[in-house]
């Protein structure tokens, strides 16, 4: 099994460097001037971060479930059912925020909104990316659902709440559990949607969702032990790099959009070919540099704040034992 999944993952590698050197050669290049992203970088980061959230999604779902054995190994129905309700409750929403996005375009340029639902956009990717917040919010979400677990399955036990009662709650567990991670990528999907409509956005969520139940099912199904904080690590620095280029083309919309100066680097301009502005939106003005440069700072500062905080670990032990390596996790 570990050889296959390495065949796989490499399998995998060789077609996305395959789809970047594709479009790099068919693409050449872009002017400096285009603020839009190229469809097939789209496509990577959206199925990048639709996984990085699913797979955050099922570490709460395995949590919750895994002691859930045996005779309790019913209980875990009303957790999908609730996780499946968030499922739907998430496409809804996403329906919705379309909805009210389009309405917008009635009364703003199609340049402002863009500049707006990207702002929005590189807000969700720095809470995601921000160590501290997960080591203080994260962590405690999934402990909370934990307790909130104990007291149902003890006062089901004590007999002080119904059947019926401990049903619901644990559905509530399970929505709770899915519904904040697609309420998010509803909000960071807006400006992807907006620019470069609903084709690109649904290919690259199917992306996400279907690696996202590759591991599901390793995890829930076959009950695989999976390298999980490696993968949440690694998914960490790709959502980073993407953070990167988002930042750096959404300085660059502000700035065509005239919320924000330009000041061009004259001399920058002959290190920096057009193909650095089209794969990670790096752009010879002060303002999108320095953009950049702050939204690291953000993310490498919080890291290293979450480090002192837990005494030298980047995260807190917070996934119960439902394999070997998910005991010792860091959120």
């Amino acid at each position: 099994m570990k050889f296959a999944l390495r065949i796989a993952v490499v399998a995998a590698a060789l077609f996305v460097a395959g789809m970047l050197v594709w479009q790099g050669v068919t693409a050449q290049g872009a002017l400096a001037t285009r603020f839009d992203t190229s469809p097939t970088v789209a496509f990577l980061d959206i199925g990048i971060l639709v996984f990085r959230e699913g797979l955050e999604c099922i570490l709460v779902l395995a949590a919750i479930t895994a002691s859930m054995t045996g005779v309790k190994r019913l209980n875990r129905r009303p957790v999908a059912l609730g996780a499946g309700l968030a499922f739907v409750a998430s496409l809804i929403t996403w329906c919705v925020a379309v909805r009210i996005v389009s309405s917008l375009s009635d009364n703003m340029s199609a340049l402002a909104l863009q500049a707006a639902t990207g702002l929005l956009a590189v807000i969700v990717l720095l809470v995601i990316m921000n160590w501290f917040f997960h080591k203080i919010y994260w962590g405690g979400w999934i402990r909370a659902h934990n307790r909130r677990r104990k007291v149902l399955l003890e006062n089901a036990r004590a007999a002080e709440i119904s059947q019926s009662r401990l049903w619901w709650g644990l559905i509530l567990l399970g929505f709770t559990s899915l519904y904040r991670e697609g309420f998010e990528v509803v909000l960071f999907l807006q400006s992807y949607h907006l620019r470069l409509g609903g084709s690109v956005v649904l290919k690259g969520t199917l992306l996400g969702l279907a690696l996202t139940a590759m591991v599901a099912v390793l995890t829930f199904v076959l009950q695989q032990r999976l390298p999980y904080r490696k993968m949440l690590i690694t998914t960490g620095i790709l959502l980073g790099v993407v953070l990167l280029v988002m930042v750096g083309e959404q300085a660059q919309e502000m700035q065509l959009a005239h919320w924000i100066s330009t000041t061009p680097i004259d001399s920058l301009k002959p290190y920096i070919p057009d193909w650095m502005g089209l794969w990670f939106a790096v752009f010879p003005t002060v303002e999108t540099l320095v953009a950049q440069l702050i939204a690291a700072a953000l993310v490498i500062g919080s890291y290293f704040a979450a480090r002192r905080l837990g005494g030298g670990a980047a995260g807190s032990s917070v996934v119960e034992a439902h394999a070997p390596e998910m005991a010792t996790i860091n959120a």
